[in-house]
């Protein structure tokens, strides 16, 4: 079931790792990298309570509920992957990734709902946990792809306005590696029909945008509690690793490698070693997947969680106070902690408290914060920069504490099944 989550993650990863550093080389100064992310979430508040709702209605006797929109948004991503480092100019490279991610969305947001349709509620936490290993696997090698390429010979620097060899076959060995992993998934998996057949049916035959849009407006004013609870701890912990992502090459390479030359190889040296950092982080929350059962169930998913976070706030605050590329990795341990509750505790605690026929719909919505903080930060951190005076390490410090906070709100979760 998880193999083609790590596939995505493959995607992801590479995304997040990536894109600023792109939007770099194509002459985005760093005040433009914020509003250049803006559009890839804007799709996301679309994409995802729509697919959802359409996998909640769909069966088909070969293909089940949720691997048609796998298969779909991975020929999708593929695709984008393979034309990201192709941009040859920034609104190129903007558009792209608005496609990726959308794409991205449609492949990933059932596979939330996946994990929900085929386990009983009490191995979801485990279920969230292997998810979470294998993501962990293929972000972390998505993660060092550049690093691995440029220690092989591949070049690692490029004239002015051109993506870096490293760069582009990590993108197109990403892309080959996404589809690859879901195609197994779906090969591999078989789902349960529906119970009530004549009932589903019924519901199917309601489908239409319209009627979709209704339910995504209303379905925002008449979430579960616990979701509503849930809602808040994702804005603050996502808010976080947006600072994070989106600011990160820009304040290692200047703070710690001393450079803003984006053409010179001491800043192509540090935004490689950014992906050497996230590579820890994502490998640190692929072995700490294995133990997630286990703590939340000595300790319960809410405490679990609360201790995830505060290990990963502590770990982006640490960051202002370092002044060498060595010591930044124990930093991203804590980020790795932290990454790896991310992915598994909020969606354990929250298929307990859906309705099963609408398991793919409300996880589309639960997204929405996951998205809504990704938008505010491409449109007002740049902003709040400016106007404060402060460095790409002040943001990411501020995601810290806003880490730490998401992680003590997680304490008002009532986590019943």
């Amino acid at each position: 079931m998880s193999i083609g989550f790590m596939g995505i993650q493959f995607g992801f990863a590479l995304q997040n790792a990536n894109t600023s550093r792109i939007f770099s080389t194509l002459g985005a100064n760093p005040d433009e990298i914020p509003i250049l992310w803006v559009a890839a979430p804007l799709t996301g508040l679309l994409v995802q309570p729509i697919i959802g709702y359409m996998s909640d209605r769909t069966w088909h006797a070969k293909w089940g509920r949720r691997r048609p929109f796998f298969f779909a948004g991975a020929i999708l991503a593929t695709i984008a992957l393979i034309a990201m480092p192709q941009s040859s100019v920034l609104w190129m490279a903007g558009a792209i990734l608005w496609i990726m991610d959308a794409s991205i969305n449609v492949s990933m947001e059932p596979f939330r709902a996946f994990v929900g349709d085929m386990l009983p509620k009490e191995q979801r936490t485990t279920g969230f946990s292997v998810q979470t290993f294998f993501i962990g696997v293929g972000a972390m090698i998505a993660s060092g792809l550049p690093s691995i390429l440029d220690y092989f010979g591949v070049q690692n620097t490029a004239p002015e306005g051109i993506v870096p060899d490293t760069v582009r076959w990590s993108f197109y060995i990403g892309a080959f590696a996404y589809f690859i992993c879901i195609l197994w998934t779906i090969l591999k998996t078989e789902e349960y029909p529906p119970e009530d057949m004549e009932l589903f049916q019924r519901e199917k035959d309601e489908m239409n945008f319209m009627h979709g849009m209704k339910e995504t407006i209303n379905g925002l004013f008449n979430m579960p509690k616990v979701m509503k609870q849930l809602a808040v701890v994702q804005f603050f912990s996502w808010f976080a690793l947006f600072c994070m992502w989106i600011f990160m090459t820009n304040a290692v390479t200047a703070n710690i490698f001393g450079t803003t030359d984006t053409k010179s190889e001491i800043y192509n040296d540090g935004a490689n070693f950014v992906g050497i950092c996230f590579l820890v982080y994502n490998g640190v929350s692929m072995v700490f997947a294995l133990f997630l059962p286990t703590l939340a169930k000595k300790f319960g998913r809410k405490l679990t969680h609360l201790l995830c976070l505060t290990a990963g706030g502590l770990g982006l605050i640490s960051i202002i106070f370092i002044t060498s590329k060595e010591a930044l990795l124990p930093s991203f341990i804590g980020i790795g902690l932290a990454w790896s509750s991310i992915l598994a505790m909020p969606y354990a605690m929250l298929s307990g408290s859906l309705p099963a026929n609408k398991m793919g719909y409300y996880m589309g919505v639960f997204n929405f914060f996951i998205v809504i903080p990704q938008v505010i930060a491409s449109l007002g951190l740049q902003k709040f920069m400016n106007f404060m005076q402060l460095e790409p390490i002040h943001i990411v410090t501020l995601g810290g504490v806003f880490m730490i906070l998401g992680g003590l709100l997680t304490l008002r979760v009532e986590d019943n099944d």
